[in-house]
């Protein structure tokens, strides 16, 4: 009953105090008239029995007195429109509150539903005057912390608060829990989770339920499988195509997702369709490109999952090289297993295109062509055209790689890092061995750095290099008695590698082994693109980084971000095994060319959602039950009990033989008020035009999407109680039309939120738009995207915009400006400088004005297209509590305020024209006045 009682408002609290008339009503209804006496008709009796007397009124019953009471309290508690609100916590007393939030890359979904949970436990903590810890479960390279605040405090501090790049760390955060709260008195703890389960779920539930020896109250907010996320695991390269793998929570029903290839400046390369098949967690698709454009994509991304996990970074690493080989030996077509390509083919073959060049032309072509590398097994000396060719394209930034033989120890060109001595070392020789030599562990400076050699690696033979005050900054790997295994020099932009040994198994077994892969595999990562490009590699000694730095950073919502201010550059050795944490979280990072992307792709066959908890923990819906209005029960209630009161009446009244018709009477009269609201509903085409000229109403598109229609209608609902508080516009109902079907002539202002998914109107429907904004309509487009989407109208990177610049694209627009200073949506009705929604960093872009403030071609002066990104929306919505139920990012005292002001100005704008344009004049009329 506490619940309920909780859950109950009233939309016009004021009627409420009709319930103090009960007693007067009562002192009223004591008396009713005395019960007529039936006589028999014979006249001379009737005589008879007829005394003067004075009558006296008779007392009303008891039951009939509270009857009548009921009735009156209802009528006024439905007149007070009562409303069941459940929320998704339950009623919180005065004990201290531990609110604990996920803050993961998996909340970002649905986050603003999130925000409003928080705003309405801590709302409930503030009533009852309770201590809130908040606490949030990603871990911080500086833990915030847990010491108890007033529910405003931590209403500040959650307003701050944005999905991270980064999955919970439950044990830590219950470690600290525990040794904060262990010894604890009774307290609630509501934990606001992501809906994701990564194995340590149902132990931190447990853990919650368990703190402070079993006296802490604990309730889960969890979404329905349905809202899980999906996300995307580590695509993988089959041939010249892209393998792209999702994941979404097991669910009966198929589904599908789009996912796309997008560059570096936003431009889409490439999309497929996901089909996740009945109970299934897991969908495959392909993405074809050819190597120039597979090689500009910079991230893959599901299409409307603004998730960290649904987007997955492309590093050096993804981007296919171009590769050329070329031998000096001339029998390896007859014997492939003793070439010196044929180890060194297998080893690139899965990351770059690899071509062998049958002469100088072919070369000279690949080189003028942009390759990226170039390998030469076991050439001495190269032509002397050749060799100026391959001089030539090193200085601009290619990376040639050379391999040690028989021929390059005899002898050798200018293109080799070192000096070499002349012959070779090997076993038996006069610079023998005594046994073959091993690897040492890489240089922390050498591109090698973080591999393992491996110990069966033998090295039987080698060129030796001569010594000198350079050679060790020059050296990448070396074997086990200290002589140069590979060395390296700068060419220009270009990079010189030497392999010391030959690149089949003549001199050593490095290239039957995995280590020799890895190796080639590091050295193309440091060739450019296809396309040209300097080379991306660091020589050791000659560059001062020595680890990967921030470049970019991955939003909780899956968007490239600044560097957070706790990032910590990557150790060179440490780059290839690193993960997403506070100190390096997902993102871009660069040394010198290099760049590599951290990414927090999710692996296994399916999203795993939380279930099975506790049975000491409560477990909700993210999506609280719908508010149930009273009033017609109320009514309903009262018009029962009315018909009660009137049968009583004619019982009491001695009208017993009038009871059945009367009782039909109030039969007709219940079926009458039941039927009602079934014929209001009732509406055609010409009642849709009635209703929509009786008054002036604005209009929201209907998008498909009932969350999005929903917001519109509650937004534009919310902006006409301020207007009629505020101003003398007293708009009707907001309407929402379907951009297809109905007629859109009626209205002054259109409100359209553009999806990412929206397609282009057909043209019956565009050329309805087209006139309605060459007729004096104004379209309000919301891109709904925190600022981000107005450089996409000129191939940016948002979807929304993309899909607002393709409908664009098919109407008659004149040119767009952001609004100037001077322009009348600034001035009116509030004067304002900026144009704040839900979010405060987007601008509104109107059509381009004149010298005077008016708009070109337009008879009223008035733009007719207004485009913003700030999701106005969700700022101006009020829900059926009076209540904004969607908090402001980044949440300032102010800014909802100045959300109201601006829809206020936007549609005093719309209304009355550019009449406030002439406001120049108004010194001169002032003047005139005075006079």
């Amino acid at each position: 009953m506490t619940g309920f009682l909780q859950a109950l408002t009233f939309t016009t609290p004021l009627a409420l105090a009709g319930l103090l008339l009960l007693p007067v009503i009562w002192w009223l209804l004591r008396f009713t008239p005395p019960r007529p006496e039936i006589l028999r008709f014979p006249p001379l009796r009737l005589l008879l029995d007829l005394v003067n007397r004075q009558e006296q009124p008779d007392k009303t019953p008891w039951w009939l007195m509270l009857l009548r009471l009921a009735i009156a309290a209802l009528v006024i508690i439905g007149v007070s429109h009562p409303l069941h609100a459940p929320g998704h916590v339950a009623a919180l007393g005065g004990e201290p509150l531990l609110l604990i939030v996920d803050d993961s890359w998996a909340a970002a979904r649905h986050w603003d539903k999130r925000q409003a949970i928080i705003a309405e436990v801590l709302d409930n903590a503030r009533r009852a005057g309770a201590t809130v810890t908040l606490a949030t479960t990603t871990p911080e390279a500086r833990p915030s912390g847990l010491e108890p605040l007033s529910a405003e405090a931590a209403g500040r501090t959650a307003a701050t608060l944005e999905p991270k790049a980064l999955d919970p760390d439950y044990q830590g955060l219950l470690a600290r829990l525990k040794s904060v709260f262990g010894t604890s008195s009774e307290f609630r703890i509501v934990w606001i989770g992501d809906g994701v389960d990564r194995g340590g779920a149902k132990e931190f539930a447990a853990g919650l339920a368990a703190l402070a020896n079993g006296n802490a109250s604990v309730e889960a907010v969890m979404p329905e499988v349905a809202q899980l996320p999906l996300a995307l695991a580590t695509p993988a390269i089959d041939g010249g195509r892209i393998e792209i793998t999702a994941l979404r929570a097991i669910a009966g029903q198929p589904g599908a997702a789009k996912v796309r290839a997008v560059a570096g400046n936003g431009r889409d390369l490439a999309d497929a369709t996901l089909t996740f098949a009945a109970g299934s967690g897991k969908a495959k698709a392909m993405l074809e490109l050819p190597v120039e454009l597979r090689n500009e994509v910079q991230r893959i991304e599901i299409e409307g999952e603004r998730n960290a996990a649904a987007t997955f970074l492309f590093d050096d690493r993804w981007r296919r090289k171009s590769v050329a080989l070329q031998s000096g030996t001339a029998l390896e077509a007859a014997q492939p297993l003793l070439s010196p390509l044929y180890y060194v083919s297998r080893a690139l073959e899965p990351y770059a295109e690899l071509a062998e060049p049958a002469d100088a032309r072919a070369l000279k072509e690949r080189l003028d062509a942009g390759l990226s590398m170039l390998v030469l097994a076991d050439i001495g000396v190269l032509p002397r055209e050749t060799a100026q060719m391959v001089a030539a394209w090193l200085e601009r930034g290619g990376v040639l790689v050379r391999f040690a033989g028989p021929r390059l120890a005899g002898a050798q060109d200018g293109l080799i890092p070192v000096s070499l001595r002349e012959g070779g070392r090997e076993l038996g020789s006069a610079l023998s061995w005594e046994t073959p030599q091993a690897l040492q562990q890489f240089p922390q400076l050498s591109p090698f750095a973080g591999l393992t050699p491996d110990p069966a690696i033998r090295v039987t033979r080698q060129v030796l290099a001569e010594p000198d005050s350079e050679l060790p900054d020059k050296v990448w790997a070396s074997l086990e008695d200290g002589t140069p295994l590979v060395t390296a020099q700068r060419k220009g932009k270009g990079l010189l590698v030497l392999f010391h040994v030959t690149a089949n198994a003549d001199w050593s077994n490095l290239p039957l082994t995995g280590l020799f892969v890895e190796m080639l595999r590091r050295v193309v990562d440091l060739a450019p693109g296809a396309g040209g490009g300097g080379a991306a590699g660091a020589v050791p000694g000659t560059d001062a980084a020595t680890g990967f730095s921030p470049r970019r950073a991955l939003s909780g919502h899956g968007e490239l971000i600044d560097p957070l201010p706790d990032s910590r550059p990557i150790a060179l050795a440490e780059i290839d095994k690193a993960v997403a944490s506070p100190e390096h979280p997902a993102g871009l990072y660069v040394r010198g060319a290099m760049e590599r992307a951290i990414n927090i792709a999710q692996g296994g066959e399916a999203i795993m959602p939380v279930k099975d908890l506790p049975s000491g923990v409560a477990l909700r819906s993210l999506t609280p039950l719908p508010a149930t209005a009273l009033a017609p029960f109320a009514f309903a209630a009262a018009v029962i009990l009315f018909l009660l009161d009137c049968i009583a009446a004619l019982m009491l009244g001695g009208h017993w033989r009038r009871l059945r018709m009367g009782g039909a009477t109030a039969a007709l009269l219940l079926t009458a008020v039941l039927s009602a609201p079934h014929s209001a509903q009732a509406q055609d085409v010409d009642d849709f035009a009635l209703r929509s000229t009786l008054a002036t109403h604005f209009a929201y598109v209907l998008t498909g999407d009932a969350e999005i229609d929903r917001i519109s209608e509650e937004g534009l609902k919310g902006l006409g109680v301020i207007l009629k508080d505020r101003t003398s516009v007293e708009p009707g109902d907001p309407m929402g039309i379907d951009i297809e079907r109905d007629e859109i002539v009626f209205f002054p202002m259109l409100y359209w939120p553009v999806r990412a998914e929206a397609t282009v109107p057909s043209d019956a429907a565009l050329a309805r738009i087209d006139a309605f904004m060459k007729n004096g309509g104004t379209i309000f487009f919301d891109l709904r995207d925190d600022g981000a989407g107005f450089e996409s109208l000129s191939g940016g990177a948002t979807a929304p915009a993309e899909a607002l610049r393709r409908m664009l694209a098919k109407l008659d627009i004149p040119p767009l400006e952001p609004v100037p200073a001077e322009h009348v949506l600034t001035k009116a009705f509030y004067l304002l400088q900026s144009f704040p929604g839900r979010y405060d960093r987007g601008q509104i872009w109107v059509e381009r004005t004149d010298a005077q403030g008016s708009v070109t071609g337009n008879a009223d002066g008035v733009s007719s297209i207004i485009i913003g990104s700030n999701d106005y929306a969700a700022a101006w919505a009020i829900d059926d509590r009076g209540q904004p139920p969607y908090a402001v990012v980044p949440g300032t005292g102010r800014q909802r305020e100045m959300a109201y002001r601006a829809g206020i100005n936007i549609v005093m704008y719309v209304l009355t024209g550019n009449y406030k344009a002439d406001q120049v004049h108004v010194p001169a009329l002032l003047e005139r006045l005075g006079q």
